[in-house]
Protein backbone atom coordinates (compact mmCIF):
# COMPACT_ATOMS: atom_id res chain seq x y z
CA UNK A 1 0.00 0.00 0.00
CA UNK A 2 0.84 3.69 0.30
CA UNK A 3 3.59 4.89 2.22
CA UNK A 4 2.57 3.38 5.74
CA UNK A 5 5.01 1.31 7.34
CA UNK A 6 6.72 2.48 10.38
CA UNK A 7 9.05 -0.43 11.06
CA UNK A 8 7.70 -1.85 14.38
CA UNK A 9 9.89 -3.29 17.03
CA UNK A 10 11.40 -6.42 15.60
CA UNK A 11 13.42 -7.44 19.25
CA UNK A 12 15.26 -5.68 21.41
CA UNK A 13 18.59 -6.72 19.54
CA UNK A 14 17.43 -6.23 16.20
CA UNK A 15 16.36 -2.38 17.39
CA UNK A 16 19.78 -1.80 19.39
CA UNK A 17 21.62 -3.53 15.81
CA UNK A 18 19.72 -0.41 13.75
CA UNK A 19 18.40 1.75 15.98
CA UNK A 20 17.86 5.07 14.33
CA UNK A 21 17.31 3.71 10.60
CA UNK A 22 15.73 0.61 10.33
CA UNK A 23 13.81 0.72 13.46
CA UNK A 24 12.26 3.98 12.29
CA UNK A 25 11.22 3.03 9.05
CA UNK A 26 10.34 -0.36 7.01
CA UNK A 27 8.29 0.15 3.93
CA UNK A 28 5.65 2.78 4.58
CA UNK A 29 3.31 1.26 2.03
CA UNK A 30 0.21 2.18 3.75
CA UNK A 31 0.06 5.42 5.20
CA UNK A 32 -3.05 6.97 3.10
CA UNK A 33 -3.76 10.63 3.15
CA UNK A 34 -0.27 11.86 3.66
CA UNK A 35 0.40 15.32 4.55
CA UNK A 36 0.68 18.14 2.28
CA UNK A 37 3.85 17.63 0.22
CA UNK A 38 6.69 19.96 0.97
CA UNK A 39 7.23 20.09 -2.62
CA UNK A 40 4.58 22.80 -2.94
CA UNK A 41 4.85 23.50 -6.94
CA UNK A 42 2.40 22.98 -9.53
CA UNK A 43 2.96 20.75 -13.01
CA UNK A 44 0.79 19.27 -15.05
CA UNK A 45 -0.29 15.85 -13.87
CA UNK A 46 0.93 12.94 -15.72
CA UNK A 47 -1.89 10.92 -16.96
CA UNK A 48 -2.23 8.20 -15.16
CA UNK A 49 -3.27 4.43 -16.52
CA UNK A 50 -3.15 5.76 -20.21
CA UNK A 51 -1.92 2.28 -22.46
CA UNK A 52 1.69 3.04 -23.18
CA UNK A 53 3.00 0.78 -26.14
CA UNK A 54 4.44 -1.76 -23.76
CA UNK A 55 2.72 -4.99 -24.65
CA UNK A 56 1.63 -6.91 -21.12
CA UNK A 57 3.42 -9.71 -20.22
CA UNK A 58 1.70 -13.26 -20.00
CA UNK A 59 2.94 -16.55 -20.39
CA UNK A 60 3.06 -16.77 -24.15
CA UNK A 61 3.71 -12.87 -24.90
CA UNK A 62 5.73 -12.12 -27.79
CA UNK A 63 7.91 -9.95 -25.57
CA UNK A 64 9.36 -13.45 -23.58
CA UNK A 65 12.86 -13.18 -24.44
CA UNK A 66 15.11 -15.70 -22.17
CA UNK A 67 12.44 -16.38 -19.78
CA UNK A 68 11.84 -12.88 -18.89
CA UNK A 69 9.20 -10.56 -19.43
CA UNK A 70 7.63 -7.21 -18.00
CA UNK A 71 4.20 -5.69 -16.85
CA UNK A 72 4.26 -2.05 -16.18
CA UNK A 73 1.57 -0.94 -13.73
CA UNK A 74 -0.77 1.31 -13.69
CA UNK A 75 -0.75 0.74 -17.68
CA UNK A 76 -1.40 -2.61 -17.94
CA UNK A 77 -3.57 -3.71 -15.32
CA UNK A 78 -4.11 -6.49 -13.78
CA UNK A 79 -5.58 -8.92 -16.51
CA UNK A 80 -1.97 -10.10 -17.24
CA UNK A 81 -1.33 -11.46 -13.79
CA UNK A 82 -5.46 -12.53 -12.97
CA UNK A 83 -4.30 -14.53 -16.28
CA UNK A 84 -1.64 -16.02 -14.84
CA UNK A 85 -3.39 -16.70 -11.54
CA UNK A 86 -5.99 -18.62 -13.04
CA UNK A 87 -3.65 -20.64 -15.46
CA UNK A 88 -2.73 -22.75 -12.79
CA UNK A 89 -3.51 -26.42 -13.33
CA UNK A 90 -0.91 -28.13 -10.13
CA UNK A 91 -0.08 -25.74 -7.80
CA UNK A 92 0.13 -22.05 -7.30
CA UNK A 93 2.30 -20.36 -4.10
CA UNK A 94 1.72 -16.78 -2.90
CA UNK A 95 3.85 -14.72 -0.67
CA UNK A 96 2.04 -11.25 -0.11
CA UNK A 97 2.97 -8.78 2.07
CA UNK A 98 -0.25 -7.01 1.63
CA UNK A 99 -3.47 -8.44 0.36
CA UNK A 100 -6.91 -7.06 -0.04
CA UNK A 101 -7.99 -7.85 -3.24
CA UNK A 102 -11.27 -9.85 -4.17
CA UNK A 103 -10.90 -10.97 -7.13
CA UNK A 104 -7.56 -12.51 -6.60
CA UNK A 105 -9.02 -14.21 -3.56
CA UNK A 106 -11.90 -15.64 -6.08
CA UNK A 107 -9.40 -16.58 -8.47
CA UNK A 108 -7.46 -19.04 -5.27
CA UNK A 109 -10.36 -20.24 -4.48
CA UNK A 110 -11.36 -21.23 -7.86
CA UNK A 111 -7.88 -22.76 -8.30
CA UNK A 112 -8.54 -24.70 -5.11
CA UNK A 113 -11.94 -25.93 -5.94
CA UNK A 114 -10.68 -27.53 -9.18
CA UNK A 115 -7.79 -29.40 -7.54
CA UNK A 116 -4.50 -26.73 -7.90
CA UNK A 117 -2.36 -27.00 -5.17
CA UNK A 118 -3.04 -23.59 -3.53
CA UNK A 119 -0.68 -22.12 -0.99
CA UNK A 120 -0.88 -18.78 0.49
CA UNK A 121 1.68 -16.99 2.99
CA UNK A 122 0.83 -13.71 4.51
CA UNK A 123 2.78 -10.91 6.50
CA UNK A 124 1.51 -11.51 10.04
CA UNK A 125 4.29 -8.61 11.01
CA UNK A 126 3.63 -5.04 10.65
CA UNK A 127 0.82 -4.38 8.73
CA UNK A 128 0.18 -8.14 7.93
CA UNK A 129 -2.31 -8.57 10.77
CA UNK A 130 -5.02 -5.93 9.97
CA UNK A 131 -4.69 -5.53 6.37
CA UNK A 132 -4.80 -9.35 5.61
CA UNK A 133 -6.95 -10.45 8.26
CA UNK A 134 -10.23 -10.28 6.35
CA UNK A 135 -8.64 -12.16 3.03
CA UNK A 136 -6.74 -14.88 5.59
CA UNK A 137 -10.33 -15.61 6.84
CA UNK A 138 -11.87 -15.90 3.46
CA UNK A 139 -9.26 -18.18 1.79
CA UNK A 140 -9.75 -20.12 5.31
CA UNK A 141 -13.05 -20.58 4.90
CA UNK A 142 -12.78 -22.01 1.37
CA UNK A 143 -10.64 -24.39 2.36
CA UNK A 144 -7.52 -22.76 1.16
CA UNK A 145 -4.71 -23.64 2.72
CA UNK A 146 -3.22 -19.87 3.96
CA UNK A 147 -0.67 -19.24 6.65
CA UNK A 148 1.06 -16.18 9.03
CA UNK A 149 4.44 -16.04 8.32
CA UNK A 150 7.22 -16.41 11.00
CA UNK A 151 6.43 -13.48 13.51
CA UNK A 152 10.56 -12.71 13.82
CA UNK A 153 10.49 -10.71 10.43
CA UNK A 154 8.38 -8.70 8.13
CA UNK A 155 8.03 -10.55 4.95
CA UNK A 156 7.45 -7.80 2.54
CA UNK A 157 8.38 -9.91 -0.61
CA UNK A 158 5.56 -10.23 -3.23
CA UNK A 159 5.74 -13.17 -5.48
CA UNK A 160 3.38 -15.78 -7.23
CA UNK A 161 4.54 -19.25 -8.70
CA UNK A 162 2.20 -21.01 -11.09
CA UNK A 163 2.99 -25.22 -11.85
CA UNK A 164 6.34 -24.38 -10.33
CA UNK A 165 6.89 -23.27 -13.95
CA UNK A 166 6.77 -19.13 -13.95
CA UNK A 167 6.94 -16.37 -10.92
CA UNK A 168 5.83 -13.13 -11.25
CA UNK A 169 8.34 -11.00 -8.92
CA UNK A 170 6.01 -7.81 -8.00
CA UNK A 171 7.42 -4.37 -6.62
CA UNK A 172 3.61 -3.56 -5.71
CA UNK A 173 1.07 -5.69 -3.62
CA UNK A 174 -2.39 -7.17 -4.10
CA UNK A 175 -3.97 -3.74 -3.19
CA UNK A 176 -6.71 -2.45 -5.36
CA UNK A 177 -7.29 0.85 -4.42
CA UNK A 178 -3.52 1.70 -5.37
CA UNK A 179 -3.49 0.31 -8.62
CA UNK A 180 -4.76 2.74 -10.66
CA UNK A 181 -2.38 5.64 -9.51
CA UNK A 182 0.83 3.74 -8.14
CA UNK A 183 4.19 3.08 -10.85
CA UNK A 184 4.93 -0.62 -10.05
CA UNK A 185 5.85 -3.59 -12.32
CA UNK A 186 5.25 -7.21 -12.51
CA UNK A 187 8.88 -9.36 -13.40
CA UNK A 188 7.55 -12.49 -14.90
CA UNK A 189 10.63 -15.21 -14.83
CA UNK A 190 10.32 -18.48 -16.27
CA UNK A 191 14.24 -18.68 -16.03
CA UNK A 192 14.10 -22.88 -13.97
CA UNK A 193 17.13 -21.60 -11.73
CA UNK A 194 15.21 -18.88 -10.69
CA UNK A 195 11.53 -20.71 -9.75
CA UNK A 196 13.22 -23.56 -8.68
CA UNK A 197 15.05 -21.35 -6.18
CA UNK A 198 11.76 -19.07 -5.14
CA UNK A 199 10.16 -22.63 -4.15
CA UNK A 200 12.54 -23.95 -2.26
CA UNK A 201 12.72 -20.89 -0.13
CA UNK A 202 9.13 -20.67 -0.34
CA UNK A 203 9.03 -24.11 1.22
CA UNK A 204 11.53 -23.42 3.87
CA UNK A 205 9.23 -20.41 4.33
CA UNK A 206 6.02 -22.29 4.51
CA UNK A 207 7.34 -24.60 7.27
CA UNK A 208 7.48 -21.69 9.51
CA UNK A 209 11.42 -21.35 9.87
CA UNK A 210 13.12 -18.04 10.68
CA UNK A 211 13.64 -16.45 7.34
CA UNK A 212 16.86 -17.18 5.99
CA UNK A 213 18.64 -16.14 2.46
CA UNK A 214 16.91 -16.89 -0.09
CA UNK A 215 18.17 -19.45 -3.18
CA UNK A 216 20.60 -18.17 -5.12
CA UNK A 217 18.66 -19.30 -8.74
CA UNK A 218 20.18 -17.53 -12.03
CA UNK A 219 19.46 -13.20 -11.12
CA UNK A 220 17.90 -13.31 -8.03
CA UNK A 221 18.68 -10.73 -5.23
CA UNK A 222 17.43 -11.58 -2.26
CA UNK A 223 16.74 -9.83 1.46
CA UNK A 224 17.93 -10.24 4.56
CA UNK A 225 21.65 -9.20 3.07
CA UNK A 226 21.20 -7.27 -0.55
CA UNK A 227 22.35 -4.23 0.47
CA UNK A 228 26.06 -5.87 -1.38
CA UNK A 229 24.24 -6.47 -4.20
CA UNK A 230 22.69 -3.29 -5.08
CA UNK A 231 25.39 -1.23 -4.27
CA UNK A 232 27.61 -3.04 -6.82
CA UNK A 233 25.07 -2.97 -9.51
CA UNK A 234 25.06 1.21 -8.91
CA UNK A 235 28.93 0.92 -8.68
CA UNK A 236 29.19 -0.90 -11.99
CA UNK A 237 27.60 2.23 -13.85
CA UNK A 238 30.20 3.39 -16.89
CA UNK A 239 27.47 6.34 -18.17
CA UNK A 240 23.97 6.49 -15.83
CA UNK A 241 22.27 5.38 -13.70
CA UNK A 242 18.13 5.95 -12.82
CA UNK A 243 16.20 5.05 -9.71
CA UNK A 244 13.04 4.64 -8.77
CA UNK A 245 12.03 3.89 -5.06
CA UNK A 246 9.26 4.67 -2.36
CA UNK A 247 12.01 5.60 0.29
CA UNK A 248 15.71 7.07 0.38
CA UNK A 249 16.62 6.12 4.02
CA UNK A 250 19.62 3.89 2.84
CA UNK A 251 23.51 5.00 3.95
CA UNK A 252 25.12 2.73 1.50
CA UNK A 253 22.56 3.18 -1.38
CA UNK A 254 22.69 7.17 -1.19
CA UNK A 255 26.81 6.64 -0.98
CA UNK A 256 26.71 4.82 -3.92
CA UNK A 257 24.71 7.22 -5.76
CA UNK A 258 26.90 9.96 -4.50
CA UNK A 259 29.80 8.39 -5.79
CA UNK A 260 28.61 8.23 -9.37
CA UNK A 261 27.86 11.38 -9.61
CA UNK A 262 31.13 12.49 -8.29
CA UNK A 263 33.21 10.17 -10.96
CA UNK A 264 30.96 12.36 -13.62
CA UNK A 265 28.10 9.81 -14.26
CA UNK A 266 24.34 10.82 -15.23
CA UNK A 267 22.63 9.72 -11.97
CA UNK A 268 18.95 10.51 -11.60
CA UNK A 269 16.41 9.49 -8.82
CA UNK A 270 12.31 9.65 -9.26
CA UNK A 271 10.79 9.42 -6.68
CA UNK A 272 7.45 11.24 -4.33
CA UNK A 273 7.98 13.27 -2.52
CA UNK A 274 8.00 13.17 1.40
CA UNK A 275 9.49 15.57 3.78
CA UNK A 276 11.06 12.24 5.49
CA UNK A 277 13.77 12.18 2.65
CA UNK A 278 14.38 16.12 2.21
CA UNK A 279 17.81 15.61 4.03
CA UNK A 280 18.90 12.68 1.84
CA UNK A 281 17.64 14.61 -1.04
CA UNK A 282 19.67 17.60 -0.41
CA UNK A 283 22.95 15.35 -0.07
CA UNK A 284 22.13 14.08 -3.39
CA UNK A 285 21.90 17.44 -5.55
CA UNK A 286 25.22 18.98 -3.56
CA UNK A 287 27.12 16.45 -5.76
CA UNK A 288 24.95 16.90 -9.09
CA UNK A 289 22.33 14.08 -8.40
CA UNK A 290 19.27 14.90 -10.46
CA UNK A 291 16.24 14.71 -8.44
CA UNK A 292 12.68 14.62 -9.73
CA UNK A 293 9.71 14.69 -7.45
CA UNK A 294 5.56 14.06 -8.12
CA UNK A 295 3.56 15.50 -5.23
CA UNK A 296 1.90 12.83 -2.83
CA UNK A 297 -1.68 13.61 -3.63
CA UNK A 298 -4.15 11.53 -5.13
CA UNK A 299 -4.57 12.78 -8.53
CA UNK A 300 -0.34 12.11 -9.03
CA UNK A 301 1.32 9.51 -9.89
CA UNK A 302 2.64 7.60 -7.08
CA UNK A 303 6.13 6.10 -7.06
CA UNK A 304 5.86 2.72 -5.06
CA UNK A 305 8.05 0.63 -7.63
CA UNK A 306 11.57 0.14 -6.53
CA UNK A 307 14.28 -0.17 -9.54
CA UNK A 308 17.53 0.50 -10.65
CA UNK A 309 18.57 0.71 -14.18
CA UNK A 310 22.45 0.86 -14.89
CA UNK A 311 23.62 2.42 -18.44
CA UNK A 312 20.10 1.54 -19.62
CA UNK A 313 21.38 -1.97 -20.16
CA UNK A 314 20.74 -3.94 -16.76
CA UNK A 315 17.95 -3.12 -14.35
CA UNK A 316 17.09 -4.45 -10.96
CA UNK A 317 13.76 -4.94 -10.26
CA UNK A 318 12.07 -6.11 -6.74
CA UNK A 319 10.40 -5.49 -3.46
CA UNK A 320 13.27 -3.31 -1.88
CA UNK A 321 12.96 -0.40 -0.36
CA UNK A 322 16.11 1.78 -0.04
CA UNK A 323 16.32 1.75 3.48
CA UNK A 324 18.05 -0.91 6.37
CA UNK A 325 15.17 -2.45 7.20
CA UNK A 326 14.46 -3.12 3.63
CA UNK A 327 17.86 -4.42 2.55
CA UNK A 328 18.99 -6.55 5.47
CA UNK A 329 16.17 -7.50 7.97
CA UNK A 330 13.19 -8.08 5.83
CA UNK A 331 12.00 -10.99 3.56
CA UNK A 332 12.64 -9.47 0.49
CA UNK A 333 12.80 -10.11 -3.68
CA UNK A 334 14.36 -8.85 -6.74
CA UNK A 335 16.05 -9.43 -9.91
CA UNK A 336 19.03 -8.20 -11.41
CA UNK A 337 19.19 -8.88 -15.35
CA UNK A 338 20.23 -7.44 -18.92
CA UNK A 339 17.39 -9.24 -20.64
CA UNK A 340 15.95 -6.68 -23.26
CA UNK A 341 12.36 -7.66 -23.55
CA UNK A 342 12.90 -6.04 -19.33
CA UNK A 343 15.42 -3.82 -19.64
CA UNK A 344 13.40 -2.01 -22.91
CA UNK A 345 9.97 -1.39 -21.42
CA UNK A 346 11.64 -0.54 -17.78
CA UNK A 347 13.73 2.35 -20.04
CA UNK A 348 10.82 4.05 -21.63
CA UNK A 349 8.99 4.07 -18.27
CA UNK A 350 11.29 5.87 -16.37
CA UNK A 351 11.89 8.41 -19.24
CA UNK A 352 8.09 8.92 -19.10
CA UNK A 353 8.38 9.33 -15.26
CA UNK A 354 11.29 11.57 -15.49
CA UNK A 355 9.59 14.14 -17.99
CA UNK A 356 6.31 13.95 -15.58
CA UNK A 357 7.73 14.47 -12.44
CA UNK A 358 9.06 18.32 -11.01
CA UNK A 359 13.10 18.28 -11.20
CA UNK A 360 14.40 19.86 -8.15
CA UNK A 361 17.56 22.69 -8.63
CA UNK A 362 21.11 22.36 -8.03
CA UNK A 363 21.02 24.20 -4.98
CA UNK A 364 23.54 23.98 -1.87
CA UNK A 365 21.88 22.99 1.07
CA UNK A 366 18.10 23.47 1.21
CA UNK A 367 16.35 21.70 -1.80
CA UNK A 368 15.23 23.60 -4.82
CA UNK A 369 12.48 22.72 -6.96
CA UNK A 370 12.21 24.84 -10.31
CA UNK A 371 9.03 25.46 -12.35
CA UNK A 372 9.95 24.92 -16.01
CA UNK A 373 9.76 28.20 -17.65
CA UNK A 374 7.44 27.00 -20.24
CA UNK A 375 5.04 26.83 -17.47
CA UNK A 376 6.32 30.04 -15.59
CA UNK A 377 3.94 33.10 -15.74
CA UNK A 378 7.05 35.12 -15.98
CA UNK A 379 10.06 33.85 -17.90
CA UNK A 380 13.74 34.99 -17.19
CA UNK A 381 15.23 38.64 -18.25
CA UNK A 382 11.92 40.38 -16.48
CA UNK A 383 12.63 43.01 -14.40
CA UNK A 384 9.24 42.53 -12.55
CA UNK A 385 10.64 39.55 -10.71
CA UNK A 386 13.81 39.40 -8.32
CA UNK A 387 15.83 37.08 -7.44
CA UNK A 388 15.41 34.51 -10.33
CA UNK A 389 16.39 31.10 -9.81
CA UNK A 390 19.31 29.16 -11.60
CA UNK A 391 18.00 28.83 -14.79
CA UNK A 392 16.49 32.40 -14.61
CA UNK A 393 13.78 32.21 -14.42
CA UNK A 394 11.01 33.79 -11.61
CA UNK A 395 10.28 32.30 -8.27
CA UNK A 396 6.64 31.75 -7.46
CA UNK A 397 4.95 31.47 -3.88
CA UNK A 398 5.54 27.94 -2.15
CA UNK A 399 8.82 26.78 -4.43
CA UNK A 400 12.09 26.56 -2.37
CA UNK A 401 14.71 29.12 -1.95
CA UNK A 402 18.78 29.09 -2.16
CA UNK A 403 20.77 29.15 1.21
CA UNK A 404 22.17 32.55 -0.51
CA UNK A 405 18.51 34.19 -0.39
CA UNK A 406 17.35 33.02 3.55
CA UNK A 407 15.43 35.90 5.14
CA UNK A 408 15.90 38.11 1.95
CA UNK A 409 12.55 39.45 -0.20
CA UNK A 410 11.73 39.74 -3.84
CA UNK A 411 9.09 39.66 -6.05
CA UNK A 412 7.53 36.73 -7.38
CA UNK A 413 6.49 35.98 -11.36
CA UNK A 414 2.87 36.80 -10.30
CA UNK A 415 3.76 40.17 -9.19
CA UNK A 416 3.46 39.14 -5.45
CA UNK A 417 5.73 40.06 -3.19
CA UNK A 418 7.73 37.04 -1.54
CA UNK A 419 10.06 36.25 1.25
CA UNK A 420 12.24 33.63 1.63
CA UNK A 421 11.32 31.71 5.65
CA UNK A 422 11.91 28.84 7.22
CA UNK A 423 8.93 26.87 7.25
CA UNK A 424 10.06 22.65 7.58
CA UNK A 425 12.46 23.85 4.97
CA UNK A 426 13.04 27.57 3.09
CA UNK A 427 10.68 28.53 1.05
CA UNK A 428 9.44 31.91 -0.68
CA UNK A 429 6.17 32.67 1.10
CA UNK A 430 3.87 35.50 -0.16
CA UNK A 431 4.21 38.87 2.42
Amino acid sequence: MRKLNRLRTLGPLLCVAIIASACATADKESKQNATTPTYRVSRTTPSVGTPRTTEPATTTSSNVHAGLSLIVEPENGMAPLYNFMSSAQRSIDMTMYEFSDATAEKILIADHQKGVMVRVLLDHEYSGESVNRAAYATLSAAGVPVAWTNDSEIFHQKTITVDGAESAIMTGNLTPQYYSTTRDFVLMDRQAADVSAIETTFGTDWSGAAPSTGGEGADLVWSPGSETDLVELIDSATRNVTVENEEMNSTAIEGALKADAQRGIDVSVIMTSDSEWNSAFSGLESVGVHVVLYPDTSSSLYIHAKVIDVDSTKVFIGSQNFSTASLDYNRELGVITTSEAVVAPLNDTLLSDSSGAQQQGPGAGSPTITVPTSTTSTTAGSSACYPLDNEGACYEPGEYCRDDDHGTTGRAGNGSTITCEDDNGWIWKPT
